[in-house]
């Protein structure tokens, strides 16, 4: 294994961690040992040990989508040299076929190529029909890991929500609503043909190259953050976690943080009120840490901050800021 498979494993297991997933059980049943799951350690998984792996991770989470919520979760500073490509990159264009160079390095179950016409470029995955037939469960969710993957980095590098144009994939009837959730637009059913495409107008944006190092903040910060009120494994930690790692796109709903972690929205509310919090505190408390730790860095002007927490309005997010603090986020500023 190289060492972007290996960083995506690392990132795939922290990710089931996330999910509440029993790490030893979903290594031991996919052949694997967990202590050896180490960043820079010299493991390696094979083939069946790598197709094992995806099937218990669905199995143990019951979520058939576990790909798709990987990838929905995942951003590029997880993925080591990845990101650091992406982030040379000045255009859209550019870090896309960056990216699909790459591809290679963290999957041989399929090739990628870039396509284009007068209104869209479509990102292609090409099987290899050898190694699909090896690991086919493996295949199935690395090929939706890459999809939705690809739907939510275009989002980070120009930060916007990208609709796609259209995306083509087999996929069981029963996932059609989660698939257009998480992709933003209805899937066209197809047999063997893996593909999404782009309105070709994002092709040559600019890259907002401070949103990566935004990203790789945001990801030091969880890193280095204490654990939840209740314990590194309550769900408040959870969903604190998620909230910080993804609020480079904004403060994500209820819904779809239910949805990530494949239980109702209902639900998640119920196991939040046995720990004595909301979603709302819990949202409130990520956009104040993260407000705090924007302003003391001194990158962003006020505005900016603003907006990266989802306000509409600098004078909502100034009451806001004024009732967490007892004082203006510019006099705050003036302070730090």
């Amino acid at each position: 294994m190289n060492d972007q498979q290996k960083q995506f494993v690392l990132a795939f297991v922290a990710y089931a961690a996330q999910r509440d997933l029993p790490l030893e059980k979903l290594c031991r049943l996919s052949g694997i040992e967990l202590g050896t799951l180490t960043p820079g350690g010299n493991f390696e998984i094979g083939p069946k040990q790598f197709n094992d792996l995806w099937l218990n991770a669905c199995h143990l989470s019951n979520d058939p989508l576990f790909g798709l919520h990987l990838g929905e979760s995942l951003q590029l500073a997880a993925l080591g040299a990845v990101g650091e490509i992406i982030k040379s990159s000045t255009t859209v264009g550019q870090g896309v076929e960056h990216a699909v160079a790459l591809a290679p390095l963290i999957t041989d179950l399929f090739e990628m190529s870039i396509e284009h016409d007068a209104q869209a470029f479509t990102l292609r995955l090409h099987p290899d029909e050898n190694r699909r037939a090896a690991s086919p469960f493996a295949f199935g969710q690395m090929t939706s890991f890459f999809l939705v993957f690809a739907v939510h980095e275009l989002d980070g590098l120009i930060l916007a929500r990208i609709r796609p144009e259209r995306v083509t994939m087999p996929f069981a009837e029963a996932a059609a609503p989660e698939l257009e959730r998480i992709l933003r637009c209805a899937p066209t059913r197809s047999d063997n043909d893996y593909a999404i495409s782009f309105d070709k107008k994002y092709w040559d944006m600019p890259i907002l190259t401070a949103n990566y190092a935004l990203q790789e903040s945001l990801l030091q910060k969880v890193g280095s953050a204490a654990s939840g009120k209740v314990g590194s494994g309550s769900w408040q930690d959870k969903v604190q976690q998620y909230l910080l790692k993804n609020a480079y796109l904004g403060i994500v709903s209820l819904e779809e943080m239910a949805a990530n972690f494949n239980v109702s929205p209902r639900s998640l509310q119920r196991r939040l009120k046995d720990e004595q919090v909301t979603y709302q505190d819990l949202a409130d408390d990520v956009r104040k840490s993260l407000a705090l730790h924007y302003l003391e860095s001194g990158g962003y002007y006020v505005k900016e901050i603003s907006y990266m927490l989802g306000y509409n309005e600098l004078s909502a997010f100034s009451r806001a800021f004024k009732r967490w603090t007892g004082t203006t986020p510019a006099g705050y500023q003036k302070l730090s």
